[in-house]
This record gives structure tokens, sequence and C-alpha cells, in this order.
């Protein structure tokens, strides 16, 4: 099993968990997040897996350095997922506004905002 990083479970808790719609669990018996019945984000290894929009997803790709495709477990690329790394785990603050669209993008796919 690979691990991850508590300090960046610390940091997601406190940004996420206050949220109502979002609820904790498991991903691979990794920490993950799920808006409604889906999952939205998760801790893997050292970095965070964000589900966004393609759009999205691909501009952060181009434009971002602490960003790249996730693969989990060694697998293919997860299709309007990325993976976010970076170095302090109080950095993830600075991406909240992503994570809070993929909590949008995934209640929408699902019908329910």
């Amino acid at each position: 099993m690979t691990n991850f990083n508590p300090e960046n479970k610390a940091v997601l808790d406190e940004m996420l968990l206050g949220n109502p719609l979002v609820r904790a669990g498991k991903m691979f018996g990794f920490p993950a997040y799920y808006a409604g019945d889906k999952l939205c984000i998760c801790l893997y290894e050292e970095g965070v897996g964000v589900k966004l929009p393609e759009k999205t997803a691909a501009d952060l790709l181009a434009d971002d350095p602490n960003v790249i495709p996730f693969r989990p477990m060694g697998r293919n690329t997860m299709r309007a997922w990325v993976q976010i790394n970076v170095s302090r785990s109080e950095d993830y603050q600075r991406y909240e506004p992503v994570f809070e669209e993929s909590i949008r993008h995934v209640l929408t796919l699902q019908g329910k905002r």
C-alpha cells in the first residue's frame, strides 16, 4: 500500500469537512472526499487527486507546474482528473477554489446542483 501525507489530510479536512455537501470517505484505502455519492478529491502519495471539468483540468495541466495527470496505482491517466503536488501542505489552501469547483462539478454530474 502506498502512503499519503497526513499533513495534507489535516489541511484538506480543515478546508473541506466544514462544507455540508462534502463527506469523508476512502478511495483505494486512501482518505477521500465525496460530494453526494461521488468521489471528487482524494489524497494519494504526496499529492491530492481532483476531479474537474475537462477544460479546467487541461488548463491546470498546461499552466500550473504543481499539477500532473492523475495516475493512481500505476494505472492509465484518469480523464478529467489531475494531481496537485506542493512542497508544503499549507500551500493546498491556495487551491481552495479548485477544490470548490470540483465539488460543484461532481454534484452537477449527479444532478444535485
